[in-house]
């Protein structure tokens, strides 16, 4: 954990140095949504995980790790992927606080972007190396055979993906804005959860780092407090977030639509021929 607020802050380091461009107002925003959820895992750290405190009979040098994590590749995967994690911190601190100034436009999909970017690819690169380590250590031939502990770092991977596919869409056509925000909200409740089966003991795993009930609750405190506030907001603002680009049949966007729907209708026309007689 101590990994992960260092990790925030130099997000919220970096946002706040970085692009003078960005609208003080946004940034300023921005900057207290994420030092908050920097206040909550501090909170998280001094009263469930203190790292100062002492243990008695404690050996000296410790046991060291286990030969089979002895590995480079081991190594640098959990920095990654919580180079990952914490990465889509940005971008919900950058949603919630497009939530409380009532305005997605191109302009904040451009800013948002590059924070997603970053923690898409630093999440590929984290399972990437896990996978790799897995199939030549371990000869599984997979990411932990599906671990369902390392299959939490699955699922922002997958949302992270859609937000920055959407983001695009925001910035070019203005269009998918409520779409956008929410799934800046996921991708980070699902990094929430992530954290919550590895520290909490929910499920029983060899990745697990704790099995201290005390811990899941306060990370689910977070997990509640955060995302469901978000969402509250979210559910008060989305209606006014209206959508400016239309989609065109012939657009990349279009296609899809169309497909599906062609698909839907071809469907329903021959099961009517089929069974409506």
């Amino acid at each position: 954990m101590l990994l992960w607020v260092l990790i925030l802050a130099l997000f919220g380091a970096a946002a706040a140095s970085f692009d003078p461009n960005l609208p003080p107002k946004l940034r300023a925003r921005a900057l207290a949504v994420q030092a908050s959820v920097g206040v909550a895992f501090y909170a998280f750290i001094l009263f469930t995980s203190n790292p100062f405190l002492r243990f008695e009979n404690a050996p000296f040098n410790g046991r060291d790790l286990n030969p089979l994590l002895q590995d480079p590749g081991l190594a640098f995967h959990p920095p990654f992927l919580y180079l990952g994690y914490v990465g889509l911190s940005m971008a919900f601190s950058f949603a919630v606080a497009a939530l409380i100034e009532g305005r997605v436009d191109a302009a904040w999909a451009r800013w948002v972007r590059p924070w997603t970017l970053s923690a898409w690819m630093f999440l590929t690169i984290g399972i990437a190396l896990g996978s790799w380590w897995a199939y030549y250590e371990l000869g599984w031939g997979g990411f932990w055979f599906w671990d369902p502990v390392e299959n939490a770092s699955f699922m922002p991977w997958l949302l992270a993906g859609a937000l920055l596919h959407s983001a695009i869409v925001v910035e070019k056509r203005e269009a998918l804005k409520s779409w956008t925000i929410l799934l800046a909200i996921m991708a980070f409740g699902f990094s929430l959860i992530g954290t919550f089966i590895v520290r909490s003991g929910v499920i029983t795993s060899v990745h697990s780092f704790a099995n201290d009930p005390e811990r899941g609750v306060f990370i689910l405190g977070i997990l509640a407090l955060f995302v469901g506030g978000a969402l509250t907001l979210y559910a008060f603002r989305a209606s006014a977030m209206q959508a400016k680009g239309v989609f065109s049949p012939v657009s990349r966007e279009g296609r899809w639509c169309l497909t599906t729907s062609c698909s839907r209708s071809r469907l329903s026309s021959s099961l009517s021929e089929r069974f409506g007689r």
